[in-house]
């Protein structure tokens, strides 16, 4: 285990519908490099995972609503995909505030697969560049992105990988630049 990312508090977002290894994979990097992290969610209890957008996967332990987490309570943000997790929190209110507010502190956000959507909703993405699944693709033009075909791009705070194949170097990289991100007065 490593320190690098002692100290620091990384907000998780997801619902419903998360594809299991784009949370689990990236989870256990930020743990075993030091970092605290949570689960914020749309309700309370537990969120069904999924593997392939299909198959269920077990779920996982909520630590907290969205509508009741504060940004300034986190260092950092991850956006983990699957189809339908980022189309439920795209569509709630608290979910779509929470990651504006986010983004505009400055602060690293990673995102991967379908996780942009909820970037995308939130008005965030206006001379962005940034990779995704390739299916929202053009969803993440028509919210003003340059979206490119990459392992990992990394934009100011922006780090985004297309999909579970990219997990090794993504989880690389969200370590790296949350644990060099400069904090934001």
């Amino acid at each position: 285990m490593t320190n690098e990312l002692h100290g620091k508090k990384v907000a998780i977002l997801a619902t419903d519908g998360v594809e299991r290894v784009e949370l689990e994979e990236p989870l256990g990097a930020l743990l075993g490099a030091g970092a605290q992290a949570e689960l914020l969610s749309l309700h309370t209890s537990e969120i069904n995972a999924r593997q392939m957008d299909i198959d269920p996967a077990g779920t996982f332990t909520v630590d907290k609503k969205v509508a009741d987490a504060r940004v300034g309570d986190y260092d950092a943000l991850l956006l983990p995909g699957g189809t339908m997790n980022p189309d439920q929190l795209r569509t709630d209110p608290d979910a779509v505030a929470f990651v504006r507010e986010f983004v505009g502190t400055g602060k690293p956000v990673a995102t991967i697969c379908h996780g942009p959507w909820t970037l995308a909703e939130a008005d965030v993405l206006h001379g962005r560049r940034l990779t995704s699944w390739p299916s929202i693709r053009t969803d993440l033009r028509n919210a003003g992105a340059e979206v490119v075909d990459e392992e990992v791009v990394i934009d100011r705070q922006l780090i985004s990988s297309r999909g579970p194949q990219d997990l090794p170097a993504f989880c690389r990289e969200i370590v790296e630049r949350f644990a060099n991100a400069p904090q934001p007065v």
